[in-house]
This record gives structure tokens, sequence and C-alpha cells, in this order.
């Protein structure tokens, strides 16, 4: 038995480390499943489950804990940049501008907060910076934080000890206003919907009309040819004429359904199946003649079909598409590309990108042709570029290491292990293509990466905040730092929603989104969505979480830069 005792008691064994730390993550995981009232506390757990196992004298060795928890933030930081980078910049497209500006409000709001009861309680920022970091929730701003901390310290020669003890408070912090940084927006949500007599079929409607009214995704329309303009005319005369991105994907003459290029000629009774946007189907038919019924296409004696394909094949998406010249050469039409939760009309400048999904249109023998061309191989969308991502990584560390001066600061800022990567992911996810780099991370490969970065995180601040964390609360200043958490909690939580609703005239939906991805909160958004019953919250969440994710990690450092 002397092998057990040994096992648990040689903190600097690999077995030992290991072992503790599934253990805080299995433990944490599982506590976060447990529902209270309806509200969960998901990942968060394991950061109370290393506390907890911290605090009964299961530490783990102070160098393997750093780089542990720094590469895990590192992890969750670049995959959560290749989920959102492409939608990060369709974001400020139509209301994104106004949400976002909503959002940075929030984040002013907080600062502002925190500032004030720097200098009305004499707390020491750094402790603010974790409490701040908790009541918002937002992980990756604690270890931009604490990672500022270290840099600045050593800076000034400060001892290891020294900053070990500042880095424990940090997570204390973090750790006593966390739990109601998740309630918190859960009450503003529940005494705006009772407050302001919210009623959320109204809501819904509304939501719904806006959606519809703001439309951009792809769709078809089947119009007659009847302007005499156009009458033996080359179809292209079309497309001059308007200036806008759409698609012939075919036409119906007679009995026959054909495909068309850029040398077919209009005749008058023909019938054009055109693929675009819908804000813009009123000016075609306008021009071209009046809405036909579309199942004049879908019939089943026509050769002519539509099938959707990947793109997995590299000399697809290393050239542009007038390059690879799919109507010429092998008698199809691509009416339209779906990448990254966008769908789109694809013009001839087009670059495809690995992993997109595009619809083609023609004879079955053509398009089994070009299935070779683009690939479509289920195998490659599957196998993970390991290369590529840790590529994408490394000018992330690089560009995190960085050190930027400002005028008028006594030490540079940097964008740190969490700003540089998460940077350079949103980069690489919405320009990569364009330099034929490839970044597709299946949607399963890239959420398993991202948990396994966030919990190794959490596990270690949990278990380096552990041994003085019941102290901290007890004895020490533990319960006015709760106190602080709410007050930074409900203040930028309370400005944004009365702004949003009484200034810019935001739906219930539409505020909860908001408030959940200002804060960062996912369990928020779970509760936001239970309680609306619609998916409208989660769309405003995704377009004010990229920015918002960014502005936090800076602004962490940049508090400790100034105040530290």
């Amino acid at each position: 038995m002397d092998w057990i005792v040994n096992l648990f008691s040689n903190h600097e064994s690999v077995a030992y480390t290991v072992i503790i730390y599934s253990i805080v993550i299995a433990l944490g995981v599982a506590l976060g499943k447990i529902r209270f009232w309806g509200i969960s506390f998901g990942i968060a757990c394991v950061l109370f489950a290393g506390i907890a196992v911290a605090h009964f004298g299961f530490t783990v060795d102070g160098h393997i804990q750093h780089f542990v928890k720094e590469f895990g933030l590192i992890l969750f930081v670049y995959t959560i940049g290749l989920q959102v980078g492409p939608g990060f910049f369709a974001s400020f497209q139509q209301g994104g501008i106004k949400l976002n500006s909503l959002a940075v409000l929030s984040v002013i709001a907080c600062v502002l907060t925190v500032i004030g009861l720097h200098y009305a309680t004499g707390t020491r920022m750094a402790e603010l910076v974790g409490i701040m970091s908790g009541a918002v929730t937002n992980t990756p701003g604690l270890g931009a934080a604490q990672q500022a901390i270290v840099d600045v310290s050593l800076e000034r020669g400060a001892s290891q000890e020294a900053i070990n003890g500042i880095l424990s408070n940090v997570s204390n912090g973090y750790a006593v206003a966390y739990p109601f940084g998740v309630l918190g927006i859960i009450l503003v949500m529940m005494v705006l919907k009772y407050a302001l007599k919210v009623n959320l079929d109204a809501e819904k409607r509304l939501n719904q009309w806006k959606i519809n009214k703001n439309n951009s995704t792809v769709d078809k329309i089947a119009v007659y040819v009847e302007n005499p303009i156009l009458f033996n005319k080359h179809i292209a005369i079309i497309k001059q004429t308007l200036g806008m991105d759409f698609v012939v994907s075919r036409l119906y003459r007679g009995d026959n359904i054909l495909l068309v290029d850029k040398d077919t000629f209009l005749k008058e009774g023909d019938i054009l199946l055109l693929v675009g946007n819908p804000k813009d189907f009123e000016r075609l038919s306008t021009l071209v003649g009046k809405k036909a019924n579309l199942s004049l296409f879908e019939g089943e004696a026509t050769n002519i079909i539509s099938r959707r394909m990947n793109v997995t094949n590299k000399q697809a998406y290393t050239k542009k598409l007038g390059e690879i010249n799919v109507r010429e050469k092998y008698g199809v039409t691509i009416s339209r590309v779906y990448r990254a939760g966008i769908e789109f009309v694809p013009t001839k400048e087009t670059k495809l990108q690995f992993g997109d999904t595009i619809t083609v249109v023609g004879d079955e023998e053509h398009i089994k042709l070009i299935e070779k061309v683009f690939g479509n191989s289920k195998k490659r969308l599957q196998h993970p570029h390991i290369a590529e991502l840790f590529f994408g990584i490394v000018l992330g560390v690089i560009l995190g290491s960085i050190p930027l001066y400002i005028p008028g600061m006594s030490s540079p800022v940097k964008l740190g292990l969490a700003g540089g990567p998460l940077i350079v992911a949103i980069l690489i996810s919405r320009y990569g293509g364009r330099f034929s780099v490839t970044h597709y991370v299946s949607h399963s490969a890239n959420l398993m990466v991202r948990e396994i970065g966030i919990v190794l995180f959490l596990a270690s601040v949990g278990l380096g905040a552990g041994q003085g964390f019941i102290k901290t609360l007890s004895e020490g200043d533990g319960i006015q730092w709760m106190l602080m958490g709410v007050a930074i909690t409900l203040i930028p939580l309370i400005v944004v929603a009365l702004t949003a609703r009484f200034y810019f005239k935001l739906n219930f939906l539409e505020i909860c989104g908001l408030l959940s991805g200002s804060q960062t909160d996912p369990p928020a958004l779970a509760f936001a969505h239970d309680v609306t019953g619609s998916d409208a919250p989660a769309v405003t969440y995704a377009a004010v979480y990229p920015l918002t994710t960014f502005m936090r990690i800076m602004v962490a450092q940049l508090l400790i830069v100034l105040f530290l």
C-alpha cells in the first residue's frame, strides 16, 4: 500500500499531477450540470472544484500549474477566435454597430465602476481586476490580467513570493465574485421583464418583423422574361444593367430546363430561376418581368438537379472561381456558397475556402465530374489540421508578446497570451482563405479543444487559489470583495439595459442576448433561451461576443499597467 501513499504524497510526480487535474476537471464538470432553481454554473464549477481540492492540501507544483494554465488559456481563446471570426466582421453590418456600441458602453461602465471603487475603498487594482473578471464572468480577461501582473511586477523587481501573493488574491477575487456574476445578469433579466411588463408574444413578433426586414440570406425567385429590351440579348446584360450579385441558376424554355452561360440569348417567354438576396427581388422583377411559379423547376422529368458538396481539394480552394471556369469546362453552375454560418452568392472573383459548402446545378454526369474537382471528401473534413492550428498559435503568441508603447504609460502594453492568439485566429478565420491558408476546424473538434483549454485553465486557477480562499472569505476581505463584485455586475447591466430599451428601442429578446454577450456569460444565454423560448438572444449574443471578449482582455491589462 506504500505505492498509493507515495502516489498522492509526491506532489512533483507526473502521475500525481495528472490524477489531481483529472479529478478536479471531472468533479467540476459533473457539478456544473446540476441545476439550482433552473440555473447551473456550467464549466465554472471546475474553478470551485480546484479550490476545494487545493484547500485540503492536494496542490500542484507551481511551475507546472502556470504552464498548464497559460497553455489552456491559449487553446481556449484561439478556438474561440476561429469560431467567431467570420461573424465578427459581419456583426458590424446592419444593426451590429448599434449592438456593439452598447457592448462598448457596458465595458466603459464597468471600468468606471472599478476605478470608482478603487479610489472610494482603497482596494488595490490587482484585486479589483480579479473581482471585475469574476463579476463579468470573463475568464480570458483574468488570464490577461495575471500575465500583466507578472510582467509589470518583474520589471519593478518584485520577488516571486510577492508576485504569487498578488496572483492568489486576484484568483480569490475572481472566485468570490463569479457566482453573483452569473446570478446578477439573470436577476436583471427577470426584473426587466416584470418591471416593463414585457409581452413575450408581442416581442417575438416584433423581432421576427425586424429579421424579415433586414434579411440578407440567399433565396431564389423565378421570373418571366417580359422586358422587350432583353429580347435576343445576352443574359449577362441583366447583371451589367443592375450591378447586383445574383446567379442565373437555370432557364425554362418550352418544356426544357437548361443551364445558362454568358453567351445564352434571352427570348420572350423564357423563365429564369435567379438566386440572390431577397431584398433585390423586387428590382429584378421590375427589370425582367413578373414572378413565375418555382415549381416549374422542381419537376421530376428534368435531368437538371442541384447538389450540395464541400470544398476539400486544394486545387479548388487556391483559385478564384473565374480561374476554375466551371460553367465552360464542366457544364455546371455554382449558385450559392455557405461559409461559417453565412450564405452568399458567388462571383468569378470569389475564392473558395476549405470546408465551404457549395450548391452546384447541372446534370448528374457533369456534377460527378465537378465533384472530383472540389473534393467533397467527408474524411478530409473530419481530419483535424493540427499543423495549421499550432502555426496560428505561434503567430498569436508572437503578436501577443510585442510590447506596445503608449505615451504617458510607464510600462508597455501587450496583447498577451489571451489577446494575441484571439486576434490572429479571428484574422485567419476571416482572411486565411485569400492566402490559401487552411484554417478549417470542424465544430466538434473546435468544441473539444476549446473545452479542454478552458477546463485546464480553470482547474489551474482553482488549484492556485485554493489554499488561501477560505481564509480570505472568512477572515480577510472576501465579503467586501463580494459586495464590490455585486456593484461591478449590476451597474453596467442596468445602464445598458435601460439605454437599449428606451434609447435604441431594442426588444426584450435582443436585450437578453446583448446582456449575456456583453458579460460573455453562456449560462445567462441559456437562461435567456429558456425564458424567451426563442433563439433570438443567441443571435445578438454572437454579434457582440467577439468585440466584448477582446475589449475585456485589453481593459484588464490596461488597468493593471495604469494602476498597479
